[in-house]
């Protein structure tokens, strides 16, 4: 089966060549080629280009995408979509003048989402999930990291990475399930955090690891949850189940976090809304992604990831929504890239490359996902007619997305 564009305004994102990433200066390019074609075949993409070399494929169901903008679609590398209930209490607690911390410490936050969660059943909580997947996808998402993390139980844990295995197995997006048993300490291991940790690594761990429920390792490396020592022993028992660490960091303090991270082989550190010019230093030249979550900064009214002062010290950056019920309900990647341009002083080139081939790039997915290139797969999104692709973040709270096509089907 092959689908051919024809006519389009603006073809975003195109690679000849395949990159893992872009960092730096480099961020500010965005390839593109005006009044282009595009052809897919199966579920890849076949072919691209200028109009003028447009093949003649008389067979081809042909879609004139006169005045539209096609790039690739979102790859939002870090969420929590799996989880059960809801904390809207808690956003009007923290309008009433509560902190992220007091919630926290009166039982809310992410101990509140490990009790809903333990109390729901795993059909219901696949249930629940499911919606809010095909929710992302219909708004341009193409690719998820979906991470555990508020079961803080073997059962729990177990229970919310088999639902991730279950959506994995019946929706075409790819995703990607990272184990995050080192969200936060349970209540009954609040004074002993080594058991907890012990938990964590001799049952947890290995039972995951039969079962083969995830791809990465994640730990809350802050002020009040995980230690930097602790993360390291976490991050260390991960790679041992061949689990590459994708970690929490710096989100309310730094505490040399970043290079614990960068030190242990981390595929991303996630957060940075803070950032010393130390972990600056210690960012360049690592195979780690820095990852900013602007629109977990909108909600709870916290410091954004400081992205001008990153990328003009050479670094790559991408990013991903949060999506969780407490600091992010939203997995909308079209408002956060327009919220690192508003916010974060991103230019569209900057955070179109955060979000597509970066963010590929921190799921451990660039060679397939992120880019318009030849044997890639069939992942595009094709807007309303606009002006240009600038127009994606300056209407901000417009859906300029006409189809989303996931492995070369219309979703």
């Amino acid at each position: 089966m092959q689908t051919l564009f024809i006519n389009i305004k603006e073809l975003l994102q195109v690679r000849e060549e395949h990159i893992d990433k872009v960092a730096g200066s480099d961020m500010s390019i965005l390839p593109k080629i005006d009044n282009a074609f595009l052809l897919i075949e199966n579920n890849l993409i076949a072919d691209f280009g200028s109009m003028e070399n447009c093949p003649i494929l008389p067979n081809a169901n042909i879609i004139d995408a006169t005045g539209r903008v096609i790039l690739p679609t979102w790859v939002d590398s870090h969420t929590h979509i799996v989880y059960a209930g809801n904390r809207i209490q808690e956003f009007v607690d923290r309008i009433n003048g509560l902190t992220y911390e007091e919630i926290a410490n009166r039982g809310g936050g992410i101990l509140n989402s490990s009790k809903k969660l333990n109390e729901t059943s795993e059909e219901e909580i696949y249930e629940q999930s499911k919606v809010r997947l095909e929710e992302i996808m219909q708004q341009g998402t193409g690719a998820v990291e979906i991470k555990s993390g508020y079961g803080l139980t073997v059962e729990g844990e177990l229970k919310m990475l088999r639902v991730i295995k279950r959506l994995k197995e019946n929706y075409p997006i790819a995703i990607k399930a990272t184990f995050l048993g080192a969200h936060a300490f349970p209540l009954t291991y609040k004074e002993n955090h080594s058991a907890y940790i012990d938990l964590i690594i001799n049952e947890m761990l290995p039972k995951i690891a039969s079962e083969n429920l995830a791809d990465y390792i994640d730990a809350f490396l802050e002020t009040g949850y995980f230690s930097v020592e602790e993360t390291i022993k976490i991050m260390e028992a991960g790679k041992k189940y061949g689990l590459e660490p994708k970690i929490h960091v710096n989100q309310f303090t730094a505490i040399d976090g970043i290079k614990a991270c960068v030190e242990n082989g981390a595929l991303s550190v996630d957060h940075l809304e803070i950032v010393t010019d130390e972990d600056i230093e210690v960012l360049k030249n690592s195979k780690t992604m820095p990852v900013a979550l602007p629109s977990c900064s909108y909600f709870i009214s916290i410091p954004y990831t400081p992205a001008r002062r990153m990328l003009n010290a050479g670094l790559p950056l991408a990013l991903a929504t949060d999506y969780n019920p407490g600091t992010t309900p939203s997995g909308n990647m079209n408002f956060v890239v327009a919220t690192a341009c508003i916010k974060m002083k991103m230019t569209p080139e900057e955070a179109i490359n955060a979000a597509t081939i970066n963010g590929a790039y921190a799921m451990g997915i660039s060679n397939t996902h992120g880019s318009i290139t030849k044997g890639k797969k069939a992942n595009i999104l094709l807007t309303q007619p606009l002006n240009s692709y600038y127009q994606l973040p300056y209407s901000f709270g417009t859906n300029l997305i006409d189809k989303v096509i996931i492995e070369g089907k219309f979703i």
